[in-house]
């Protein structure tokens, strides 16, 4: 089974078991909720080396579950993939109040900006049902801008306000310009999309001090 979702490099969604975006989740039990999120991280894992159509067994047992714990959660394989792309979008905007809380606000922004892109990475798993086009995946890249365009919004707020970066770039530029900085190239691994990340960021900085409004 495959499906669909967002940006040339990114598009998104957030919740940890099947259902559609923006409906609160059903609260599981503790044990229930550890299932689920082991079953996620093994998907994720799988589908980065063997493909969305990976065997339900391949999963279940990197996940240390039976086979039909991951049919209770995840009836449809567009659930499980949905599932693993919100889990990822929620962990990504989740680190930005992090982040923010435990480093300058320059820092805390840079530091994002890599935790983004290493999701991307991530989402390449994804990429042959996100963009199938199947329907189960269309609420999908609207989920990705709700979620990640204010987490980063904050930060990129937060270093113009302290005149880390320059004050006239949106989060939503910014986001796909990350995307497309890390689109795969041949012969080149996810490092080589960190460094270009890395002089992007150092482009942010780059007249900082005469687009920052003085007091």
């Amino acid at each position: 089974m495959t499906e669909n979702t967002a940006p040339a490099g990114v598009h998104s969604s957030g919740s940890a078991g099947p259902g559609a975006p923006g409906r609160a989740p059903r609260r599981l039990r503790a044990d229930a909720q550890r299932n689920v999120e082991s079953l996620l991280e093994a998907a994720k894992a799988v589908f980065a080396t063997s493909g969305v159509d990976a065997p339900a067994k391949e999963i279940a047992d990197l996940a240390v579950v039976g086979v039909g714990t991951l049919y209770r959660h995840f009836p449809q394989r567009s659930d499980l993939v949905k599932a693993v792309f919100q889990h990822e979008v929620d962990a990504c905007a989740d680190a930005a109040p992090a982040l923010a809380a435990a480093h300058e606000p320059g820092v805390a922004l840079a530091k994002w900006l890599h935790r983004y892109t290493g999701f991307l990475a991530t989402k390449r798993g994804l990429a042959a049902a996100l963009h199938s086009g199947d329907p189960a995946f269309d609420a999908l890249p609207s989920y990705f801008s709700q979620r990640l365009g204010p987490a980063l919004g904050s930060l990129l707020e937060a270093a113009a306000a302290s005149g880390e970066i320059r004050a006239d770039i949106s989060a939503e530029y910014l986001l796909y310009a990350v995307a497309n900085l890390s689109l795969p190239v041949a012969d080149e691994g996810a490092a080589y999309s960190q460094r270009m990340v890395a002089l992007l960021i150092d482009g942010l900085r780059y007249g900082a001090e005469t687009s920052h409004p003085r007091s």
